[in-house]
This record gives structure tokens, C-alpha cells and sequence, in this order.
């Protein structure tokens, strides 16, 4: 996996219930650990994906904590330290039923230039990992053009997979942007309310079949176009939905580019400490899965069953190992 997202810190706070405009609320606990596209890469990797970052990092302290936690969790860093900057943080205050809410402040990160991304190569068969991060208004450089990734996506060659993560600011993400990155994107992985931002579309399985009729909608070749040994049919492309502890909505690209009718894969019922992160779990893991040749709905019911292990625990890098995932399933 080659991700072109933002590895930040976060800034974890466990409350009772969010304050009241103006209060205050005590914190139960607090952690300061990576975060951010860290998640995802360390949910691939623990599944047997080699990742490495073509993202920014810093030269402060967050910096700092983000590189030695990449280079403990064997992700090599492509890109030098960004002078002058820190690496970014997130405010997450997590609420006693799981619930996450985030306070985001940018950093090095968010100041990735097109000279930066070309020394960022693919090789064939990488899976690139796409965040909706990299194409707000703030990572577009000072001359008014458009984000880096973009000219990067552009030269992109075929034999790569490009996975794209709207993430929870998709609203803000620029119409002619987004529009561009969808047509390379082969997966949009989302969960609910992204899908209901990207399509005007509340119910989830409204919302991927319209999504499905956008990827179908393309004449773009780009289904199936992998060589061995990353071949098979989760390599074809398609749209993700994650609907929480129900589990998700998968639509498989036909032959042809035609859409395939969504299908719910069922979530895994557990009790719910946090939910930071389980959404990274979940895409990182679905990746891996497809990587080994997994069928897209077995590769998804796999996802499912490592986001609702993440949820059982506290912090946001919480996805499982393949031996706790292997027992997980084989007792459901």
C-alpha cells in the first residue's frame, strides 16, 4: 500500500458526554498517539501488506512521535522532514457510548508540494491510497492550482488500484476536485454520512447504488486490469459503504464497466468502547484482503469482523493482528 494521506497526531480525550457551549467537561483519560492515515497503513500491515508513507511529516515533536511509531510499525517514510513545520494533531474527544468527535489543525501534512510527490514513485501493483484531506481548499498551493495528488493521479499509470477515503470533510472538498479523483478512483470506501454528502442520499444502500451508477458511469479502463499475482476480482473496482455495527454495503464492478447491485455484508455484534479508528481498521484491513486475492464480500466480511475487534478497544490504532482476526471469525 502506498498512502497518499496525512499521518497526524491525536490528541485523545475519554469524556462522559460532550460539554454545553461554553463549559467544561474532566477528561477520564487522555493519549497522545498517531493517527490519521497511520491507522490504515498499521491495519495493513498487521495483515500482511507492506505500506509505506508518500505522505508529509515534520521536524517538531508530533513529528517526531509520528516517525518512530511509523518506523516501530515497519512503515518506511518516503519523503524527507518538512522544515519549519510540525506534524498536524487532532483533538479527538471520544464519548462514553464510542461516539468520536474531531478538532482538526493541520501541519506539515497539509503543505505537500508537486515537487514533493514526484519523488513519490508507484510500482506496479501497488495499492494507492487516496485521502479526502489531500484536496481541501487549504492543501491547494498559493498560486491558486490544484492540489498536488491530482497531477500525481494524472500520471499514474494502469497497473495501480487507487483506493479513495473521502474522509468526514467531503463537503468541502472543491466539485471540479472531487469529480476528478472519482473518475481514477477504482474503490470509494465511505461510511454512511460521507455517502449521503457524496450522493444527496440518506439511505445508505440509495446512496452506494448511486455511487455504483457513477463508477459504472465511467468509460475509464481500469476493471481487472492488474497482472498476477494481484489479480482476481477484487481488483476490478467497485464502492464501500460502512453502516457501523451493521457492518457495510458492497458494489463489485462488472465486465464492461457496468454497476453491480449493492450487498449488505453483516456486521459482528459487540460491546462498543471507542469507535476512533475502526473506520481505518476496516479500509486497511479490506485492502490487505483484496491484496491476497480475497473475493470483495469475503474481503468485507473480513473488514467488518476487524473494525467491530478496533471498537473493543481504546485508541485509534487499535486493528487486530491476523491471528486475533483468524479467531474471531472461526468462532463466528
Amino acid at each position: 500500500m502506498l498512502h497518499l494521506g496525512n499521518v497526524v497526531v491525536d490528541v485523545v480525550l475519554d469524556v462522559p458526554a460532550l460539554p454545553e457551549r461554553g463549559g467544561d467537561v474532566l477528561a477520564s483519560a487522555t493519549q497522545v498517539t498517531p493517527g490519521g492515515g497511520f491507522n490504515v497503513m498499521v491495519a495493513a500491515a498487521a495483515q500482511g501488506l507492506p505500506a509505506c508513507y508518500g505522505g508529509a511529516l515534520g521536524t517538531g515533536p508530533f513529528a517526531a512521535l509520528a516517525r518512530a511509531a511509523l518506523a516501530d510499525a515497519g512503515i518506511e517514510v518516503l519523503l524527507p522532514p518538512t522544515a519549519g513545520l510540525d506534524t498536524g494533531f487532532v483533538v479527538t474527544v471520544v464519548e462514553a457510548g464510542g461516539e468520536r468527535t474531531f478538532l482538526t489543525s493541520r501541519g506539515a501534512e497539509a503543505a505537500v508540494t508537486c515537487a514533493d510527490l514526484a519523488a513519490v514513485r508507484s510500482r506496479p501493483g501497488d495499492a494507492v491510497y487516496v485521502s479526502g484531506y489531500g484536496l481541501l481548499r487549504s492543501a491547494f498551493p498559493h498560486g491558486g492550482g490544484p492540489p498536488p495528488v491530482l497531477g500525481w493521479l494524472d500520471r499514474l499509470g494502469a497497473a495501480n488500484v487507487v483506493f479513495f477515503d473521502p474522509g468526514p470533510l467531503v463537503g468541502s472538498i472543491p466539485g471540479g476536485v472531487l469529480d476528478r479523483v472519482l473518475r481514477r478512483a477504482d474503490w470509494v470506501t465511505c461510511n454512511a454520512r460521507e455517502a449521503a454528502v457524496l450522493t444527496g442520499c440518506d439511505d445508505p444502500l440509495a446512496a452506494a447504488r448511486a455511487l455504483m451508477a457513477d463508477r459504472g458511469g465511467t468509460s475509464r479502463e481500469g476493471l481487472g486490469r492488474l497482472e498476477a499475482p494481484r489479480e482476481g476480482p477484487g481488483w476490478r473496482g467497485g464502492v464501500l459503504v460502512r453502516t457501523g455495527p451493521a457492518g457495510c454495503l458492497v458494489g463489485v464492478a462488472e465486465a464492461g464497466a457496468r454497476a453491480g447491485e449493492p450487498v449488505a455484508v453483516p456486521g459482528f455484534s459487540v460491546d462498543v468502547v471507542d469507535t476512533n479508528g475502526a473506520g481505518d481498521a476496516h479500509t486497511g484491513t479490506f485492502v490487505a484482503a483484496l491484496a491476497r486475492g480475497a473475493d470483495p464480500l469475503a474481503a468485507a466480511r473480513t473488514a467488518n469482523a476487524a473494525a467491530a475487534l478496533a471498537v473493543t478497544r481504546r485508541g485509534p490504532a487499535t486493528a487486530p493482528s491476523q491471528a486475533e482476526l483468524a479467531r474471531f471469525l472461526a468462532a463466528r
